[in-house]
């Protein structure tokens, strides 16, 4: 039998160092002139968790006798991130009302869902989500995302910035705004829901160009107007590849809360002519609902609900996590 050299004297030592709740992460110990190299499995944890663990296994192993230097390698499978955007030529379309609901039924479905609110001169999300009194904190000079109650993970400038103020940037400071946002610690997410503002700036063409998006939806309301600048952001996303999941008509039809009746105030069927028209899939309608605006001011997305104001919510997503199965399948076929 072979003498038990001093080197492996030492790593049983390491071994029996690194706490009970650890030990099951560490793949291997080895010694070598005073230097202890431990690798453990980061798999599954976050970027601020998996700097916990090696800080924990380096405060472990660094008392052992003999020890010198303490090296530790992580590994950890990547996670295959989805990104999609959603957009609109245009303000004021309800588009990050459905950013919000759509993220929050997707993550009622399973999926593990963040948003990130990259308009950054008029971010909502915050108050959407019911985190308008949270403040984002960094590890470092990366950002945490808040996790809401309603199982998604958020960063908005809403949550960076003092309440009201205004956010008088140019480009450049814009960019780096969203790249902060956009590497931030989203750990095990998987889908990324991308708030772009209105238009066709600066920020949509440093996602385009950086973050290379899965897909885009674009929301319009029924009207003319409205579908000239949504066919401007579909033109725009089809510039840089990005492959267009559809359209949404939002504040399509008015139920009046007295008498029942219907009324469509911005049109009918505007948005579901132009998909054809264009050849992209029409993914639904959306009410023009009080109720809505009334749960999203106060931070409670009907999409949390089981109600009926959750219902376009829920067949939208549905469409959009069948669009992004198949997407993965073509990816990884």
């Amino acid at each position: 039998m072979r003498a038990m050299s001093s080197d492996d004297a030492v790593k049983q030592a390491v071994l029996q160092a690194i706490p009970p709740e650890l030990s099951g992460m560490v793949r291997s110990v080895s010694m070598r002139d005073g230097v202890a190299t431990v690798i453990a499995d980061a798999g599954g944890l976050g970027r601020s968790a998996a700097a916990q663990l090696q800080r924990e296994l380096e405060e472990a192993a660094s008392p052992v006798a003999g020890v010198n230097e303490v090296r530790v390698a992580l590994m950890a499978d990547k996670v295959q991130r989805q990104i999609v955007v959603i957009g609109s030529g245009k303000g004021g379309v309800g588009k990050s009302t459905l950013t919000a609901n759509l993220a929050v039924a997707l993550a009622k479905s399973g999926r593990k869902v963040g948003v990130v609110d990259a308009d950054i001169y008029g971010p909502s999300q915050s108050v959407l989500l019911n985190a308008a009194d949270t403040k984002l904190r960094a590890e470092g000079k990366m950002l945490i995302p808040h996790e809401s109650e309603y199982g998604v993970k958020m960063v908005s400038m809403g949550q960076l910035v003092e309440a009201g103020k205004a956010i008088a940037w140019r480009g450049p400071m814009v960019g780096s705004a969203l790249g902060q946002l956009m590497e931030a610690d989203w750990g095990e997410t998987d889908l990324l829901l991308v708030d772009l503002p209105p238009g066709t700036g600066d920020v949509q063409l440093t996602m385009l160009q950086k973050f290379k998006p899965t897909g885009a939806v674009v929301v319009s309301t029924p009207q003319d107007l409205a579908l000239i600048d949504a066919t401007r952001a579909i033109d725009l996303f089809r510039q840089a590849q990005v492959p267009i999941v559809g359209i949404v008509e939002n504040m399509s039809g008015y139920q009046c809360p007295s008498c029942g009746e219907v009324s469509e105030p911005f049109g009918q069927g505007g948005a579901e002519a132009a998909a054809t028209a264009i050849e992209v899939p029409f993914l639904g309608h959306v009410p023009l609902a009080m109720e809505i605006r009334i749960a999203s001011d106060d931070g409670k997305p009907p999409a949390a609900s089981e109600g009926a104001l959750g219902a376009p919510f829920a067949e939208i997503a549905a469409q959009l996590q069948q669009w992004l199965g198949q997407s993965a399948m073509n990816y990884t076929g």
